[in-house]
């Protein structure tokens, strides 16, 4: 076995997140998901923020916190097709917004939403944890982070 350290899985999927947030068409801030299974062993969806399919790939409009993007979570949450007493795990590149949080909510049996970077507001993590959703904060691509965590 080589020197490397072994990624942890929420690097693996923090760092998929980063990477799926790459594809956002949202000029303000490029955010990505993944949802799993809580072994790890399964991805159920994946999301990144940008206007609905077939749209023009830009905003609609310049406001910031309505331009008129789909969220990464709310495409996560529609491409996830499994069964609401999946249990599930959520990887997303910023805290999510309250009403992506509620719809994490509605999802049904996420378990943990762990997220890299903070945003302005931190009411939808209340909603998360007022829910019973453990929240994590975890930055993969933070230099200052150890590996070996």
């Amino acid at each position: 076995m080589s020197g490397a350290a072994r990624p942890t899985f929420e690097e693996i999927y923090l760092e998929l997140a980063h990477l799926l947030a790459r594809r956002s068409t949202c000029r303000r801030l490029a955010v990505g998901t993944v949802i799993t299974s809580t072994d790890y062993r399964r991805v159920l969806a994946v999301g990144y923020n940008g206007n609905a399919s077939g749209f023009d790939n830009d905003c609609d409009r310049d406001e910031a916190g309505n331009c008129g993007c789909l969220h990464s979570e709310e495409n996560a949450c529609i491409n996830c097709d499994c069964a609401r007493s999946t249990e599930k795990l959520v990887f997303v590149t910023h805290m999510p917004c309250p009403m992506c949080a509620k719809r994490l909510v509605n999802l049904g049996s996420v378990v943990r939403v762990t997220y890299a970077q903070s945003y302005r507001s931190d009411v939808g993590l209340k909603s998360l944890e007022a829910a019973g959703i453990e929240v994590v904060h975890f930055d993969p691509l933070d230099p200052s982070r150890s590996s070996a965590a």
